[in-house]
């Protein structure tokens, strides 16, 4: 009897312990999840470009001089601050100076020789010809005279025909030598005056282009800066030989810089020069603007480069440094916004998001996601403005499976945390 007892009290209690369990199972397949939630909303997103980039200086320069002369003087050290026009380096030029005072002496003398050949020498080659041709004429007229005198004497009879003959010879003669001294003279108030005094303009010009030429030389002995900047480099030193093409002096100007960056042509498409841009400095974020698009794609990276200038305070930026750039290239205006917390990897790939329907009940929605900006994200489609989406508790939720919203807790001031402390 006591057997049959104690066996019957086993299977009842081995059944109630069964039930107890069941229920509590069912109870917590059936207890809703906690979730944070909020709506989705319509608003403006920044499409934002980063990308890392290399900082060059806005403008630089290698001050090579232009003459080959042993360096005298270097007036400048690395990190100086030099001015546009400011004395670099001097050269020795006495051998310059020299050659420069030599041709200002021929040119001179040149300008004297033409003074002389057109006040004087001119005049008296030309009074020299006009008395030549009235000789000749003088001449010519006492031959016809003859001529015509001994003519009519042979037509009397009075006078032999030889004697003629002989003055008309005379008369030629006289004729020819008129003839010469007129054409000279013509030569001289036509051509010959003027062609010399051509010529020895040409010589002034010569010798003046020459001095000026010099005296540009002797100037070349002080290299100046062409731009205004810091000094990055300076590897000659008094006394070696300064040649033309080999840098006396580097100039870097970083008052502002330029960060050059290499973009995706799917993200260059969006960007224009002009666009807003940051540079993150070692003292926070920098404003600046895109001011170059290059119209060309790298064909080694497949990426069109892209320059962002930006001022540079306290010139702490340094050129060949890498940094990131961001770039707003465009603002999308009304468009569905969540914040990047709900987004879910996808079973099948992509992104998700739950979505918390009248129901209480979760539901899975794949979506196409947009521009991402900070922790806002925008959704293409997939999911409606004002529809709850989880941003808290959505990791492992099931679809379907029931929830429960919650409040999200709110964060202690700074106040009671130093309170606390």
């Amino acid at each position: 009897m006591n057997r049959r007892l104690i066996a019957a009290l086993l299977v009842c209690s081995a059944w109630m312990i069964s039930c107890g369990k069941k229920e509590a199972t069912e109870a917590e397949v059936e207890a809703p999840v906690s979730v944070q939630v909020t709506e989705a909303r319509k608003g403006p997103i920044d499409r934002v470009i980063t990308a890392d980039a290399v900082l060059y200086p806005i403008d630089q320069a290698n001050v090579t001089p232009k003459i080959a002369a042993p360096v005298r003087k270097v007036l400048v050290n690395r990190g100086d601050h030099v001015k546009a026009g400011q004395v670099l380096a001097e050269l020795e030029s006495k051998d310059l100076v020299a050659a420069a005072n030599e041709s200002k002496s021929q040119w001179e003398q040149a300008q004297a020789a033409y003074q002389a050949m057109t006040g004087a020498t001119a005049v008296d080659e030309k009074q020299k010809s006009e008395s030549d041709v009235a000789s000749a004429r003088q001449a010519l007229d006492a031959a016809k005279k003859v001529y015509e005198s001994r003519v009519e004497l042979v037509k009397q009879g009075a006078l032999a025909q030889k004697l003629a003959d002989d003055a008309r010879v005379l008369m030629v003669q006289a004729q020819g030598q008129f003839d010469t001294a007129q054409r000279h003279l013509q030569t001289l108030n036509a051509v010959g005056q003027r062609e010399q005094a051509r010529g020895m303009r040409a010589a002034i010009d010569a010798a003046k282009a020459h001095y000026e030429n010099a005296s540009v030389q002797t100037g070349y002995a002080s290299v100046t800066s062409p731009i205004s900047g810091i000094v990055a480099d300076r590897p000659v030193y008094p006394g070696e030989m300064a040649a033309p093409g080999s840098p006396l002096v580097s100039i870097v100007n970083i008052s502002e810089v330029v960060a050059r960056a290499n973009v995706p042509v799917k993200d260059a498409a969006f960007i224009k020069p002009g666009s807003p841009a940051t540079i993150a400095g070692p003292a926070g974020d920098i404003a600046g603007k895109v001011t170059v698009v290059s119209p060309a794609v790298n064909p080694a990276t497949t990426t069109i480069e892209v320059w962002v200038q930006a001022p540079n305070p306290g010139e702490v930026m340094k050129p060949g440094s890498t940094i990131r750039v961001s770039i707003k290239a465009e603002t999308l205006k009304d468009v569905i916004l969540v914040p990047v917390a709900a987004l879910l990897n996808h079973d099948e790939g992509g992104q998700k998001v739950m979505v918390i329907g009248a129901d209480n009940k979760a539901q899975e929605r794949k979506i196409v996601l947009g521009v991402r900006q900070g922790d806002n994200q925008q959704i293409v489609s997939g999911v409606q403005e004002g529809e709850k989406v989880v941003v808290s508790g959505g990791l492992g939720l099931e679809n379907k499976a029931k929830v429960k919203i919650v409040e999200a807790p709110a964060e202690a001031d700074d106040d009671d945390e130093d309170d606390k402390k």
